[in-house]
């Protein structure tokens, strides 16, 4: 008779997959962090944050940082300005005091944001792909 191991991932799962790496309510962390997949932060953060994943904020969590990702999804609190390549959404009980730099945005109800947003072009590869296309309406136009 053979056992199996079953091992149950506490880690949280969205649109995107499951989640990498989690930083418990309980962490502390200052410095410099760099990642590539996914993390979230459910504790609290002080420094600078670089990615070319998803990053997650979790609801109770602060986060003192300017924040350099792919994705950004807030539902803590923010101090520090946010660069998204793809976008970022922040969730109802989500709070950010500081710029915003992204190609798409998604703001819930109930959300404080005090700062700034750009809106960047998402993907420059996207952009290259649409100026070789020709226009919808340029070609039904006799």
């Amino acid at each position: 008779m053979t056992k199996k191991i079953i091992q149950i991932n506490k880690n949280p799962v969205y649109d995107f997959g499951m989640i990498s790496t989690v930083f418990g309510e309980d962490t502390e962390f200052f410095g410099e962090l760099t990642f590539k997949k996914s993390l979230q932060i459910n504790g609290s953060f002080e420094g600078e944050i670089s990615s070319t994943g998803y990053l997650v904020v979790g609801d109770g969590a602060t986060v003192r940082a300017n924040i350099k990702a792919k994705n950004v999804i807030l539902m803590g609190t923010v101090y520090g300005n946010v660069e998204a390549a793809s976008g970022i959404e922040i969730h109802p009980n989500g709070r950010l005091f500081g710029n915003i730099r992204t190609a798409k945005l998604k703001i819930a109800d109930g959300v404080v944001f005090e700062g700034k947003c750009e809106m960047i072009k998402s993907d420059e590869r996207k952009g290259k792909k649409e100026s070789t296309q020709k226009p919808a309406a340029a070609e039904g136009v006799s």
